[in-house]
């Protein structure tokens, strides 16, 4: 498996996988904002099966475990622009605003070819080519993703705000639900 990934900063990356398909199992710690350029991409959760292809965009919320299964598809790598949404840079964020609903709505958030999100994000691929970017504008870009989305999807908040951590579960229900992970 060829993997490369080019780092803006440590929250911004381009990736690729240029041979067969890749599978891992994975409980991000951190939101994850992808954009697809090429190939696809299923993710298998205890609620539902997603697929992605390119031009998807999605938000991958975190705490959530998941089978992640990714393809090159038509001759073309699986490459995605990856942003991660920080519990520190949400913080931030949200200090700034008026207190906002945090009861959480699970699953992933699907932006599909939005105009202003891909825009804000295929802005960024200039920069992997540069050998230095400022860190304040890739954190103006992470701003900029976080201000779209709360545009485009008003529930948003639910998720992004939520600082919780995962508590006590019912551990019967929560096997039951993610034992293939």
């Amino acid at each position: 498996m060829e993997h490369s990934s080019k780092y803006l900063i440590p929250e911004i990356k381009l990736s690729s996988y240029d041979d067969k398909f890749f599978t891992s199992e994975i409980v991000f710690d951190q939101h994850m904002l992808i954009w697809f350029i090429s190939g696809e991409t299923k993710i298998v959760q205890a609620e539902t099966t997603y697929t992605f292809k390119t031009g998807d965009i999605f938000l991958i919320p975190r705490n959530k475990p998941a089978t992640i299964i990714n393809f090159p598809r038509n001759g073309q790598p699986h490459k995605t622009v990856v942003m991660l949404l920080t519990t520190k840079v949400l913080r931030n964020f949200y200090q700034r605003r008026s207190p906002v609903d945090t009861t959480p709505i699970p699953g992933i958030r699907s932006y599909n070819n939005h105009p202003l999100l891909e825009s804000c994000l295929a802005s960024l691929i200039p920069y992997f080519d540069m050998n230095d970017i400022p860190e304040d504008i890739a954190s103006i870009k992470i701003t900029e993703a976080i201000s779209i989305i709360r545009t485009i999807n008003k529930e948003i908040d639910q998720v992004l705000a939520n600082f919780e951590e995962p508590g006590k579960l019912n551990l019967v229900d929560y096997m039951e639900r993610n034992f293939m992970f």
